[in-house]
């Protein structure tokens, strides 16, 4: 027979005096369900001690646990009382309870028997990595806890009954509002509150856009030759052939946009800061692509990538202020304040954006409003401007150190992309790039190498650069120079 016992009840009747719901301490007398076993052979008494030393033994009655009493434990398992107070005190000889005066019967605590050990060969494993050069992420330590907790408080305060209702698809118009003034100014978009969408990440903005156009026939879409493989995915998701865009000293090429079948009509690029190249779209191939654009109905989807982190001059405004209706914009906050936010937007073309909204209203996942609301407080406030422009000097303090110490100690390593973002290009001699990785990843260095980012094979004769990303903006200040020393000691000799 197997049978199983629930001891709320039972506990709550062991402790007089106690609210219903409040656990009296801490253990299996405390409101806890456990499951006991009573089918193995030898009848109820013995079948009771086996399953209590089984729970003791495995775990599930941790040390110092407190059972039920013997009446009470009887009386849920309709036992008698006797029965369970002998199995209790034969565990107590055997050294598996303790029983006390005032104190009840516990699982006496004692270290739990370990398996025999079994003898094999110490294998060598690279370390866990102490220090992060990936690229991808802002110094997430530098977020602005107490501004943001300022402007959390504002909003909350002012925020509409409405605001905690179900959220408005397309995103607070709060939000919309404050993002189309930013954008204006800040990045020369053209943004009506009602053409953005407010969404969780740049991959979910995306997909949405994706799914739309394959819906309205395109087949194939432009990217650039290196890029992230998850935006890649996210395309393919939708059903697009990706068709990769060769990258020079001028940005992405558009030949094979002018050459491409019927379907090409969409591309991917990004314009300001390309990733991982660090190359900005050469002027010329701006206007080519939005003729391009204008010319055969296409559409272009541009992601602003690090276009708020340019070091050397003036920002490269967005290339969709050149063609509003042929180009849909995407920005987020993961690099200007943090991923964790799950804050994003599009800036949509009217002919679109009604099916996108159709799409995200399908069971998408929306960003919570009280983010909405805060974040639009803290563009209004002038606490986002501050808090890029801070962040900015922080990262080109950084970069301007990275290439400081390579200069003076790996000379031989050139080093590109550093006009703008939060990482840099490591060329490297050829052959060199995987044992780099390995050996970082030895030293406790996470790095990132530049083939894993190319789209597709290189063809006979073409060998894919080998180079490294290495992300400066993710460590914490305290540990950037550890990271530093750590990527110098990885870093293949002078020929």
């Amino acid at each position: 027979m197997e049978k199983s016992w629930a001891t709320s009840k039972g506990a709550a009747e062991a402790a007089p005096g106690v609210a219903p719901g409040v656990a009296p301490q801490a253990g299996v007398g405390a409101g806890a369900d456990f499951h006991l076993d009573l089918s193995g052979p030898g009848g109820v008494r013995a079948s009771l001690i086996s399953a209590l030393r089984e729970a003791v033994r495995s775990g599930r009655l941790a040390p110092g646990s407190r059972l039920p009493s013997s009446r009470t434990l009887a009386a849920d398992l309709g036992l008698a009382r006797n029965t369970v107070a002998d199995a209790y005190g034969e565990l107590v000889a055997e050294g598996w309870l303790t029983a006390r005066q005032g104190s009840g019967t516990r699982v006496a605590r004692r270290a739990a028997a370990r398996p025999p050990e079994r003898r094999t060969p110490p294998v060598r494993t690279p370390r866990r990595p102490t220090y992060n050069l990936r690229p991808g992420s802002a110094d997430v330590s530098a977020f602005p806890r107490a501004a943001w907790l300022a402007a959390a408080r504002r909003a909350m305060a002012a925020a509409p009954h409405d605001a905690f209702g179900h959220v408005d698809e397309r995103g607070r118009i709060e939000l919309r509002t404050a993002l189309a003034g930013y954008l204006a100014r800040a990045r020369g978009v053209h943004a009506d509150p009602e053409r953005i969408v407010v969404c969780a990440g740049f991959t979910q903005g995306l997909g949405l856009v994706s799914r739309v156009l394959r819906q309205r026939g395109t087949r194939e879409m432009g990217v650039e030759e290196y890029g992230l493989w998850f935006h890649r995915e996210a395309l393919e998701r939708a059903g697009l052939r990706c068709l990769p865009m060769p990258l020079d000293g001028e940005g992405a090429g558009i030949g094979v946009l002018e050459g491409g079948k019927a379907g090409a009509r969409s591309v991917l690029i990004t314009p300001a800061h390309q990733f991982p190249t660090g190359v900005p779209l050469h002027p010329d191939r701006r206007a080519a692509v939005v003729d391009w654009a204008a010319r055969t109905g296409g559409t272009i989807l541009e992601d602003d990538y690090d276009g708020e982190f340019r070091y050397d001059r003036q920002p490269v405004g967005a290339l969709q202020g050149l063609a509003p209706e042929r180009i849909v914009y995407f920005g987020t906050a993961s690099k200007s304040l943090a991923p964790g936010l799950r804050l994003a937007w599009m800036v949509l073309p009217e002919h679109l954006a009604g099916e996108v909204l159709a799409h995200k209203q399908a069971g998408e996942w929306s960003s919570g409003a009280l983010e909405q609301l805060t974040l639009a407080e803290f563009l209004k406030s002038g606490a986002y401007d501050r808090h890029v422009r801070a962040m900015r000097l922080r990262y080109r303090r950084r970069r301007d150190r990275l290439v400081e110490v390579l200069a003076e100690r790996a000379p031989h390593i050139k080093v590109t992309g550093i006009a703008a973002g939060l990482h840099a290009v490591l060329e490297l001699p050829p052959g060199t790039e995987h044992p780099t990785l390995q050996a970082a990843a030895w030293e406790g260095l996470a790095l990132e190498g530049l083939s894993r980012l190319r789209s597709t094979p290189p063809a006979t004769g073409d060998p894919t650069p080998d180079g490294l990303i290495v992300g400066y903006g993710t460590p914490p200040d305290h540990a950037f120079p550890g990271a530093l020393e750590a990527l110098l000691r990885v870093l293949p000799p002078a020929e």
